[in-house]
């Protein structure tokens, strides 16, 4: 693989440093993804900013978000994303799953050689269903 996917289950995991997180600083594929892995994660971090009392726990993991965004090349979300997001796909995924897997697949078609992590289980299979090897999971 000379490129690796991520959806933002990878990526927050990593940052919450939960239990199986994929050491995302010792890949060495060029990473992309998505737009909407940012704010996925973005959005988690602020949930729980705001529903729970502030810790310096949050500032620390904004800082490692912000680091590994800073790594990721996003994937314009076009037009032809889009719609083959909302197109008919072979598993049922929710929608903004099937705009992740519509990125990887149109930037596996450009370039090839690009791997999926996911720890999402219905997106993992849809992925594999199309011919990407995932990462982050396993059946």
């Amino acid at each position: 693989m000379a490129f690796l996917y991520l959806d933002s289950s990878v990526v927050l995991r990593y940052v919450y440093r939960q239990p199986g997180f994929l050491e995302l600083a010792k890949r060495r594929e060029t990473v992309v993804a998505s737009p909407l892995t940012g704010v996925e994660c973005l959005r988690s971090l602020d949930r729980i900013r705001l529903e729970q009392p502030p810790q310096p726990s949050w500032q620390t993991r904004r800082a490692l978000l912000s680091l590994v965004l800073d790594h990721v090349q996003e994937i314009d979300l076009t037009r032809a994303i889009l719609t083959r997001a909302g197109g008919p796909l072979a598993v049922p995924l929710k929608a903004l799953d099937a705009i992740h897997l519509a990125s990887a697949l149109f930037w596996h078609e450009l370039h090839g050689g690009l791997g999926f992590a996911t720890h999402d289980r219905a997106l993992a299979r849809a992925a594999r269903l199309y011919g990407l090897q995932v990462v982050g999971i396993t059946d």
